[in-house]
């Protein structure tokens, strides 16, 4: 048993534009080195890092708690933003990094460390065979943080130990509620349609209708109707290739956007929207760009007041059309210039500066989220690409996982599955958890995409459906009026029964029921003639 919290840190590491220092321990709690002071207060089983320096920029603080361990273990680490079909209960790995918490068992007891979410910096973790070491990045973009005497509160790292005959899963719930204090959730479940995955940004104001139909068609509850999100492509400058940024108007194809939230409603659907927040083709005053892109968007800067109101007035305007739920999406590739599994223990590597070098990139990026939440309002907020730490308690739902498809089942396999099974513990905990979609077309073969939209619908998450009413069959129409039946109402989450040793599990129970699925085409093909009670 690691017992972090009420010991003191073998070591204390200061990262400045200089390079490494070591801290001294001054006890109590302070360590310090010229110009820079650290100081860890432990209350209630929470250890609270601070950090204060004047003039000194500073980038990484890294501590070190020294503890043999005894006997094989298995680890479970999380991603910074997304996962990307990569999460996995594994050995002690030492170079591993695992942003913001990770999960030990040893075949009886489950122990979790982590920070609460919120954070100020991003945060990450590492375990070998000697100790544990804590890693926490306050810089802002690539510089050192300019804290001018500010301190400030780095993070709140926490511990948890299963009692006896609590299942992995479990605690993993249970820690990942006692590191979300307060998420924000939808009201009812979240279900319906999205066209991104067979239009792929190629659509239309009519062409939303019919899909506005045939979703609505599809749902028989009174109190719960489907949402229909219109992905990227309804913007004015979306004739430039896909997941291009504002202005946030529409284009040709897309003349009155107020008109068709408004005509979606009438259909029997909540209409949702997607954007890109932090691009923008548009002219706006150079002190908001951050950089600039090839296409000749702009990367606007949070950290600008400017900017952060140009982004609220953009996601008001939607909703005022009349649009029920908001999409955002690549606001972490855009602010730190790579993707969640290319990060490791490097979030950012773009080498602009952010106007305001006074925050971290953490806090600039938590600024961005509440004006974001606060503009959409009473509309419900899925933050895609969005960092899963800092989201929390802001959005009521998070985009959990790298995009499944509508081209390749394998995708979808690995991304969807593995998704939905490792970070089922954070939903309902952290935020409603969106493993990402059922695109259905002629080019995935409905014996799998039919387990996945079973196992979607029973699992109490969102279940978004991307299908084209001119190309879905009778059977599958069939199958996708019993989804929404299940999705529309609450349902306990589903639990992954072989997560410890399957990166990809078939045994899960949903809704009380104990339910095995196939994930490759020939044993699918058994399967589908079989009855599934729980299902049918």
């Amino acid at each position: 048993m690691y017992e972090i919290i009420s010991n003191t840190p073998y070591s204390v590491l200061i990262e400045t534009n200089e390079g490494w220092v070591t801290a001294s321990n001054n006890h109590n709690g302070l360590w310090s080195t010229t110009g820079i002071e650290v100081s860890m207060q432990s209350v209630n089983e929470q250890l609270s890092i601070f950090v204060q320096a004047d003039e000194i920029p500073l980038k990484t603080l890294k501590f070190r708690w020294l503890n043999k361990i005894e006997g094989p273990i298995s680890i479970l680490g999380d991603h910074w933003e997304r996962a990307y079909g990569d999460l996995e209960w594994r050995g002690i790995v030492a170079e591993r990094v695992m942003p913001w918490y990770f999960l030990t068992h040893d075949g009886e007891m489950t122990q979790g460390y982590g920070v609460k979410t919120g954070a100020k910096a991003f945060c990450y973790w590492q375990l070998d065979a000697d100790g544990i070491t804590f890693t926490a990045d306050i810089q802002c973009g690539n510089e050192g943080v300019l804290l001018k005497g500010r301190q400030l509160a780095v993070a709140d790292v926490i511990t948890y130990t299963s009692n006896q005959g609590v299942s992995p899963f479990q605690a993993a719930k249970q820690f990942c509620t006692q590191m979300c204090d307060s998420p924000v959730l939808p009201k009812q479940p979240v279900y319906g349609g999205n066209n991104w995955y067979y239009a792929y940004g190629n659509s239309s104001h009519q062409e939303i209708l019919e899909d506005s139909r045939f979703i609505s068609s599809l749902a028989s509850s009174t109190t719960n109707r489907p949402y229909m999100v219109i992905d990227d492509g309804w913007q004015l400058s979306s004739g430039g290739g896909a997941c291009n940024g504002g202005p946030w108007e529409g284009n040709s194809l897309f003349p009155e956007m107020e008109k068709l939230a408004e005509e979606m409603k009438a259909i029997g659907v909540k209409p949702g929207i997607w954007c890109r927040p932090l691009m923008t083709s548009e002219e706006v005053p150079e002190e908001w760009v951050r950089y600039k892109v090839a296409n000749g968007g702009n990367i606007l800067d949070p950290s600008v007041p400017g900017a952060l109101d140009y982004i609220a007035e953009s996601v008001e305007r939607m909703v005022a059309w009349g649009f029920d739920l908001v999409k955002h999406d690549f606001t972490t590739y855009d602010l730190l210039g790579q993707w969640g599994f290319e990060m490791k223990s490097h979030p950012n590597i773009l080498p602009h500066k952010f106007h305001d070098q006074s925050k971290t990139t953490a806090e600039i990026m938590l600024d961005l989220y509440r004006v974001l939440a606060k503009a959409a309002g009473s509309s419900l907020t899925i933050g895609c690409n969005t960092v899963s730490h800092l989201a929390a308690g802001l959005f009521e739902i998070q985009r959990t996982g790298d995009d499944t498809s509508g081209k390749s089942w394998e995708r979808t396999r690995y991304m969807g599955v593995n998704t939905l099974a490792f970070r089922m513990a954070q939903h309902d905990t952290f935020y409603s958890h969106d493993a990402d979609c059922i695109g259905i077309t002629a080019q995935i073969p409905w014996e799998l995409n039919r387990q996945w939209l079973e196992l979607l619908a029973g699992s109490g998450t969102p279940l978004f459906v991307s299908a084209s009413s001119s190309v879905v069959t009778t059977e599958q129409t069939d199958a996708l009026r019993k989804a929404f039946d299940l999705a529309a109402n609450p349902l306990p989450a589903g639990e992954p029964l072989d997560w410890l040793t399957n990166t990809c599990p078939s045994r899960w129970l949903l809704n009380g029921n104990e339910v095995r699925f196939q994930w490759n085409l020939e044993s699918a093909e058994l399967l589908n003639g079989m009855d599934n009670a729980w299902w049918r």
